[in-house]
């Protein structure tokens, strides 16, 4: 059985969330493998529209299991709120259908405090992140000091971990002036919640070895896109933990081997929330027509994305650094109307022609994009699910676009609806 993992070949907000829905129905298994909920999937299902943060897509379908994995940072209060919203919806949300790993870390609201206090400090300078805790959260866990899942089981336990990281984090507090936290209040609170999310804690690398001893299908479903890995993104306008696919063995307690095919969805433009380097941002009418029409805001921050032309060079650049097998082409409907379309073939720096975006911030600003225009093809593609009922100049700019980035494209998404994709080759079935 083929297991697949689900990365964003660019800033992230690529489309995952249908994509992943789509794959589901094939998959048993749903694992999410890293970030936290500054990262959202929108679905939209008969009708329904599901806004999911840190629950895997494969919570909204029917005898599929979610795993929320370790490399995961998990507000336990933001995922209570999470099942409950989507419980309402009519989704069933039990143990039977939703593990969390016991080795979890968790994000507390000191992580979130301090997420603020950084950004409102850094003014010009500021990362662009969504406040969530996120990056304190994952400081914590390479600093030893971390609260995880499985800390909840003992009181004893739970208080000497509290005592440790707010050492840490007062200590920072006092210097800046802010008031301390009362480990007591923290930890009555947090012993409240305690049975909600124990009821759901597992040893997830031993169940996912289980289901692969029972054949199962697993998807791994990555957040966020390969752009803002720590490692391999523009740093320091990145996340705070590794988003490329090699994560989804680390983040879930199994080898790579269990990868066999990884799949990059990648937008037919580009766009970004945040600050940070953009070589191809518009700022002229065509980006606002693209965010527009794209419906550019952010499914948990509700931020106006940045809008540009499709940046060739970078994602080509994605596919090499995640192992990406093929790509799922998304939101090719938005380009439909415009008269003509442009693809970044290459950057010029400082006077010379690259075929890469270099690792320096200073350089990765100046970097002017060298684009390769297409004409428009003025015609709608909502909803096509075969590749030859699009449009020439559509069929043209697709092929054009998958020999410059040198992997095939293996699926083309026409609108936000789950079925109007075109298949062009199945992740769960390549040999």
């Amino acid at each position: 059985m083929k297991n697949v993992a689900v990365v964003g070949s660019q800033w992230g907000d690529e489309g995952k969330g249908k994509i992943v829905d789509w794959l589901s129905s094939e998959a048993d298994i749903v694992v999410r493998f890293q970030g936290g909920h500054n990262a959202g999937h929108t679905l939209v299902i008969e009708g329904i529209t599901y806004k999911l943060r840190l629950l895997p897509s494969g919570i909204v379908r029917k005898n599929k299991i979610s795993i929320i994995g370790n490399g995961v940072v998990v507000d336990p209060w933001a995922l209570l709120d999470e099942i409950d919203e989507i419980k309402s919806k009519g989704v069933t949300v039990s143990p039977k259908n939703l593990i969390i790993s016991e080795s979890a870390n968790l994000i507390l609201p000191f992580h979130k405090e301090m997420d603020e206090i950084r950004e409102d400090a850094a003014g010009n300078a500021k990362i662009g992140t969504t406040r969530r805790g996120i990056g304190p959260a994952y400081e914590d866990k390479v600093g030893r000091r971390s609260i995880r899942v499985m800390d909840l089981v003992s009181e004893e336990n739970l208080d000497h971990r509290l005592e440790i990281v707010l050492l840490h984090h007062n200590a920072i507090r006092k210097g800046l002036g802010k008031k301390v936290y009362k480990k007591d209040k923290l930890k009555k609170d947090l012993l409240k919640i305690a049975p909600e999310i124990l009821k759901y804690s597992k040893p997830v690398w031993k169940k996912i070895d289980e289901f692969k001893s029972q054949n199962k299908k697993i998807l791994f479903e990555g957040a966020q896109g390969v752009l803002l890995d720590v490692d391999h993104g523009t740093y320091p306008f990145v996340t705070s933990s590794n988003t490329v696919a090699s994560s989804a063995a680390t983040g879930s307690g199994c080898g790579p081997n269990s990868i066999n095919y990884v799949l990059g969805i990648t937008k037919a433009y580009t766009t970004r929330v945040g600050e940070g380097p953009f070589p191809t941002e518009l700022k002229d009418e065509i980006g606002e027509e693209l965010g527009t029409k794209g419906k550019e805001f952010g499914t948990v921050t509700h931020r106006k994305r940045r809008c540009g032309w499709f940046d060739g060079v970078l994602v080509r650049q994605t596919i090499k650094i995640s192992g990406i097998n093929g790509i799922a082409l998304t939101k090719l409907d938005v380009l439909d109307d415009l008269d003509y379309v442009k693809m970044c073939v290459a950057y010029e720096l400082d006077g010379n022609k690259i075929d890469y975006l270099p690792a320096a911030v200073d350089d990765q600003l100046k970097v002017k994009p060298v684009y390769k225009t297409f004409e428009g093809w003025k015609t709608s593609t909502k909803g096509i699910k075969n590749f030859k009922d699009l449009p020439d100049n559509a069929k043209k700019y697709i092929r054009e676009l998958e020999q410059f980035i040198e992997t095939k494209v293996s699926s083309i998404s026409t609108s936000p609806e789950r079925n109007d994709t075109i298949l062009i080759e199945d992740p769960f079935k390549i040999n």
